[in-house]
């Protein structure tokens, strides 16, 4: 066991070794959630009311993980979640508000069943200054959306609309701006319950069990297929997707239920392709699953607490990742603030092995650098991130001491200027 170990962490170390680049800046994108400017309609969907002043723009460090502001694009659309192009030249942002109407509607004629749509928007990256030039703005097919991510080929804006409990298909042309909605999809269902299967003792954490909620979406490895996570109907689903058309038909099965309240949040594929890990809001669990990329099936093999033994109260599940080298998976815990740390076992299952604190209020998302270093913690009700490094070979976290300024972060997005 020891002589596996070391091989893993000698093989990892390389393949870091390899990737780290010898130049040119790397910076932090900041998403935020942004109070709306004062010529536009109330468009805040989340709470607290936003303190960010938009996307912030930082500097990083590689050597030390120590970050430098160095610029801001104001925006009172809360762009929550960031993305990026392959090349780095084009970045993305889930603009979480609900102002425009939807396609095909008549202005000022938004009704009950046609409620107003969010916004999805592309900018340009200066590859010298990392600054950011605006391309255009789509609708985004749903109110709030709250997750976006690039499919595989490099076509197409996955979008997930939180309040409009809806995805949506953008192609991304040529320029790397971003055409009409080639899909969109409504989510339906039965609600589950607002008391979660796996809560904790004396737990009251409710959030999404209100109607359907669509919180992630995002290709597996080969592009064939795309997943999304609904928390209010406790489900995953599974899409087989055309790259020619930009089109979404359901696999079989179309999806695969989680325990009734429990609440799909976020999902990470292993960089072997082989495994899912999906962690639940209200449950505060992990669920390992098996993925046949074949037929595009989830096989569940494991539930894993992502609490301390003996905690007992509320808690709020966000963020989930797996480490660059596939060794450790890291989750967020909303109210317990902190970052459980597991071991990656031969079969992809989990051991807990221990977890850190946030150094922050209810932690939303937190992201690796390019080298996987580092690790940027986005404390949205602290209105800063905290940077720690990490510890490669046993998968814990240090706190560096800084905390950067920034009003309700929710996601950071690493760029590499130095990156051909």
């Amino acid at each position: 066991m020891l002589l596996i170990g070391l091989c893993w962490a000698l093989s990892s170390s390389a393949i870091y070794a390899q990737s780290i680049p010898e130049q040119g800046p790397l910076m932090a994108y900041v998403g935020t959630f942004s109070s709306p400017l004062k010529d536009t309609l109330p468009t805040q969907v989340d709470l607290p009311p936003g303190n960010g002043r938009g996307i912030h723009i930082f500097q990083v460090d590689r050597k030390t993980g120590q970050a430098s502001l160095r610029g801001e694009l104001v925006l009172g659309t809360s762009p929550s979640c960031l993305a990026t192009n392959a090349a780095q030249t084009i970045l993305y942002s889930a603009n979480e508000t609900d102002r425009v109407e939807p396609q095909g509607s008549a202005t000022g004629n938004a009704t009950a069943d046609k409620p107003k749509h969010g916004t999805v928007s592309s900018y340009a990256i200066d590859r010298k200054t990392g600054e950011l030039k605006h391309l255009n703005t789509a609708d985004s097919g749903g109110a709030g959306p709250t997750y976006v991510s690039v499919h595989p080929s490099q076509k197409y804006l996955l979008v997930a609309n939180y309040f409009g409990g809806s995805i949506a298909v953008l192609p991304i042309l040529q320029d790397g701006t971003l055409g009409t909605a080639t899909d969109v999809q409504i989510d339906s269902g039965e609600i589950g319950p607002t008391r979660a299967v796996h809560a904790a003792t004396g737990s009251f954490a409710f959030s999404g069990h209100d109607r359907t909620h669509a919180h992630m979406i995002s290709a597996d490895p080969s592009g064939r297929y795309v997943l999304h996570v609904d928390l209010g109907l406790d489900k995953i689903f599974i899409w087989k997707f055309d790259s020619s058309t930009g089109k979404l038909r359901a696999a079989e099965p179309p999806f695969v239920a989680l325990p009734p309240g429990d609440g799909p949040r976020h999902f990470h594929f292993h960089p072997n392709g082989k495994w899912f890990y999906s962690i639940q809001e209200e449950g505060s669990t992990v669920v390992v699953y098996d993925w046949d990329s074949q037929v595009g099936r989830l096989h569940e093999k494991q539930t894993i607490s992502t609490l301390p033994a003996g905690y007992a109260g509320s808690n709020f599940c966000s963020e989930i990742l797996v480490s660059p080298d596939g060794r450790y998976v890291y989750a967020g815990n909303r109210l317990h603030d902190s970052i459980a740390i597991f071991s990656v076992g031969l079969d992809g299952t989990l051991r807990y092995e221990t977890e850190e604190s946030t150094r922050g209020n209810y932690p939303r998302s937190f992201t690796f650098d390019p080298t996987g270093e580092f690790l940027l913690c986005c404390n949205q009700r602290a209105d800063h991130v905290a940077v720690f490094r990490v510890d490669r070979a046993m998968g814990r976290l240090q706190f560096t001491g800084q905390y950067l300024p920034v009003g309700n972060p929710s996601h950071v997005l690493f760029v590499d200027l130095g990156k051909n």
